[in-house]
């Protein structure tokens, strides 16, 4: 009798434990909504200091916000002086007299901000409510031939008087397809696939009406056509195309200083295969979009050409510059000077002087890279500096000393990013930088002081390797200085004259603050902590960093644990692994800023959600590192977001290691569903976004370059490229879990082909799987980005937590329509929830 009674209890617990584990959670919409793009821009003011350098003098001025609304500095730094450029209030207070609509001090929409030349003063726009036909409008009776008018003041600082300008003629914006001269006189630009050009009184015409008939073209060139042009006409579909083709488009051309030559890349893409995309939402008809497109391993490659052009004389002249089949050349654009991030009119200046440009070769198998310069006058290439490697070379702008006498070239030839001082004749002078850490920007060249400042990370112990730095060191190698310590991530703006730097540092959990330094990292002032007090109200609370141990058990990886703000330890969670494999970067966040939006929000449902590196996945560690998975562009990094979920579950109770989900974007698209196949039985549901899950069918730059080519030489000397991959649909038999794979329909970067190859593949294999098409979107889905959101929470909801309960409308998103829709009707803003 006692058995029977012991044998009842124990099958009436084990029924009652089944019964609690059957039962669903109900994931956590309220608190997820808080969290959305529009609700965080009303919690997160500005994280990053912007500064505008002024061109007369090592001054600048920013604009920042906080819960108090918008401010206006200028900075001094020889006189370590930080003023408001106006009082708010004061300024409001004048402009509400002048456009007699009110403003306040916290509510000032000044728009267009900047310095005029004597730097004495600064204008800025106001938009009104006041409705008027727009100017060069020829129809004034079309629906939208009225605007707000647009009110123009100037304010001096000195005296403090705001004047209207009231005759103003604001400069025009420049179109896409100008390409401006350095000395502002004339603008080159592509037609009907040819170079034309016209002189600077005919451009004013075309900014006030682009179809005049009274303007003056000249053509430059005559041999352009369809796919072998001067021009770009990418994005169109094959009816806009038609419609827009006599239509003036951009020309990519860089410019010589003194505005007498420019040069350009011209492709030969004739042979090049099509791939097309459909506009199914498009107006009327369904329309085609056809374009080229290169597949890794097609031998049918774009062909590049030098072209350098003397504008003076008028002629052009192909340039020999050929050196490995099928390769690429890139000429490199001039650094832009800070202080001229403010001008109406920035040309785009080749790299070099006006006698040199320096560009790169590089072959198709990307394992061979020239850096070379182009004589002007002779039209003469030389090959300065060669990379060679069993694995892809990279190389990053050089850094040009005393007009090219000497050059600092950045390489990956000992195992780590550094950097090396050449003499102008490409002999190496000695190595500048070295040790285990990656060197990754040229920030400035003091060619007197003979001083390179420049970024790097992982030199500095017990960081996370990945917190950026600024340094300065002598060219010869010695007097290695850090000059903005601290544990964090650091975002670096350095003015032109090398003097000054602002630096912003914080990490995911720590607020963000900028401060001032000089060039010798002595710090000058503190400037702004942001402002994170509206968010906190929230229940806002910082993610959590953390470093484990790669599948090899050798390898640091580090990544950041984000939990939901109503966390409770006695509870588990399931875990998501958000991913993005690399090569080129890793979804891990390393300073705040604004990605809660999809990241934190995702964890608010009711999940532990984990980013972290993997081997093969960030440029900004070694070689070795970065280059782990060549040869192998599907498995190589599910090894290692397995094994840091695993150690993560042995750290912490709250994690249930048997309900592990998965997500991420293209290339993070492709990586979860290859974890559902080779993974199936720890990897339980996935949301695949935009996967290039057939990388034969993804672009030859990516997929050719970070899995390698096989360059395939007979004994004739002819050159061939042989190219092998392994896919996802190769696997789709092995799928166990929930998986739904998203596309946008016009993704004319990773294919919709990828998607529906893979989905052909699961129905092929007689698996049930979720498949979603997002019309009329490219890759990132654009507008359907939030739609996105909430149907990846849902999935993740259903078959992790058990919760089928969301209704058919999309709460979440009608809600914040109707607070959109009552601030268009009133002129109000209501305020977020």
């Amino acid at each position: 009798m006692r058995l029977l009674f012991f044998l009842g209890a124990f099958l009436l617990a084990s029924l009652g434990l089944q019964a609690q584990q059957g039962q669903s959670t109900k994931a956590n919409y309220q608190l997820a909504s808080r969290f959305s793009p529009k609700k965080l821009e009303k919690l997160i003011f500005t994280t990053n200091l912007d500064p505008h350098w002024l061109k007369h003098s090592d001054r600048f001025w920013y604009q920042y916000e906080t819960s108090d609304g918008k401010k206006w500095v200028i900075v001094d730094p020889v006189a370590k002086s930080k003023q408001a450029l106006f009082n708010n209030d004061q300024l409001a207070a004048e402009i509400t007299k002048i456009v007699r609509d009110p403003f306040d001090g916290q509510h000032l929409p000044l728009e267009n901000l900047k310095f005029t030349d004597d730097e004495k003063s600064i204008q800025f726009e106001v938009k009104s409510t006041i409705e008027q036909v727009k100017k060069d409008r020829l129809d004034k009776k079309a629906a939208d031939s009225l605007e707000k008018k647009t009110f123009y003041f100037q304010y001096n600082l000195g005296t403090r008087q705001l004047t209207e300008l009231k005759d103003y003629q604001k400069p025009k914006q420049k179109p896409r397809w100008a390409s401006i001269s350095p000395d502002q006189k004339f603008v080159v630009f592509a037609k009907e696939h040819n170079l034309y050009w016209m002189d600077r009184e005919n451009y004013e015409k075309a900014l006030k009406n682009e179809k005049d008939s009274t303007i003056v073209e000249h053509q430059f060139t005559q041999d352009g056509v369809e796919h072998y042009t001067y021009g770009d006409n990418n994005g169109e579909t094959n009816v806009e195309r038609e419609k827009n083709k006599k239509n003036r488009k951009p020309a990519f051309i860089m410019w010589s200083p003194d505005s007498k030559h420019f040069v350009m890349t011209r492709t030969d893409a004739r042979k090049v295969k099509d791939l097309w995309v459909l506009h199914n939402t498009a107006a009327g008809r369904p329309a085609l979009e056809t374009y080229k497109y290169h597949m890794p391993g097609e031998k049918e490659a774009p062909i590049r050409e030098l072209l350098l052009f003397n504008f003076t004389d008028k002629t052009s002249r192909k340039i020999n510059a050929a050196a490995f089949k099928d390769q690429e050349i890139s000429v490199w654009p001039a650094p832009p000077l800070q202080s001229s991030r403010d001008d109406e009119f920035r040309a785009s200046l080749w790299h070099g002087t006006k006698d040199k440009v320096y560009f790169t070769r590089t072959s198709r198998d990307l394992k061979k890279i020239d850096v070379c310069v182009l004589d002007v006058a002779s039209g003469t290439v030389k090959p300065l500096i060669d990379e060679r490697f069993n694995t892809y070379v990279e190389v990053n702008r050089v850094g040009l000393v005393n007009g090219g006498n000497e050059l600092i070239h950045w390489s990956e030839r000992d195992g780590w990013g550094h950097f090396y001082l050449y003499d102008g004749n490409g002999k190496l002078k000695n190595q500048i930088t070295s040790g285990p850490y990656h060197c990754e920007d040229i920030v400035g060249i003091d060619e007197k002081a003979r001083v390179l400042y420049f970024t790097a990370n992982g030199r500095e112990a017990k960081e996370d390797p990945y917190y950026m730095h600024l340094y300065r060191v002598n060219f010869d190698g010695s007097g290695l200085k850090l000059l903005n310590p601290g544990n964090f991530d650091h975002n670096v703006s350095m003015n032109d004259s090398r003097k000054f730097f602002v630096n912003t540092s914080s990490r995911v959990n720590t607020v963000p603050k900028s401060v001032l330094y000089n060039s010798a990292g002595k710090k000058v002032m503190d400037l702004e902590t942001a402002d994170l007090s509206r968010l906190m109200t929230t229940g806002y609370k910082f993610p959590e960093p953390f470093k484990v141990k790669a599948d090899d058990g050798v390898t640091d990886l580090y990544g950041v644990m984000y939990k939901p703000f109503d966390f409770d330890s006695t509870k588990r969670y399931p875990v998501i692994a958000y991913v993005y494999p690399g090569p080129q970067t890793e979804a891990v966040n390393k300073s705040f800023g604004r990605s809660m939006d999809r990241i934190d929000r995702l964890a608010q449902l009711g999940f532990i959600v984990v980013t972290v590196g993997n081997r093969g996945g960030h440029p900004a560690r070694s070689k070795w590192y970065h280059t782990y998975g060549y040869g192998n562009l599907r498995d190589y990094g599910l090894a290692d977001k397995k094994a840091t979920i695993e150690q993560l579950a042995d750290r912490h109770n709250f994690i249930d290691i048997e309900r592990i989900g998965i997500t991420g974007h293209s290339g993070g698209g492709f990586m979860s569903t290859a974890a559902m196949l080779v993974y199936p039985d720890f990897f339980k549901v996935a949301v695949s976004g935009a996967g290039n899950h057939e990388n034969n069918i993804y672009n030859r730059w990516w997929s050719e370059k970070h899995h390698g080519v096989k360059e395939v030489i007979t004994a004739k000397g002819d050159t061939t490229f042989q190219y092998a991959i392994e896919k996802n649909p190769d696997l789709a038999k092995n799928l166990k879990g929930n998986l739904l794979l998203v596309t946008g329909d016009v993704d004319n970067n990773v294919h919709p082909a990828n998607t529906i190859r893979m989905a052909d593949a699961l129905i092929k294999a007689n698996k049930r799987f979720d498949f979603m098409l997002m019309p009329g979107q490219r890759h990132g889905f654009g507008p359907m980005t939030e739609y996105f959101f909430w149907m990846m929470g849902d999935y993740f909801s259903k078959h992790l937590l058990g919760d089928y309960s969301q209704p058919v409308d999309i709460k979440e998103i009608n809600r914040e329509i109707e607070l959109t829709d009552k601030k268009s009707s009133s002129g109000r803003t209501s305020r977020p929830e």
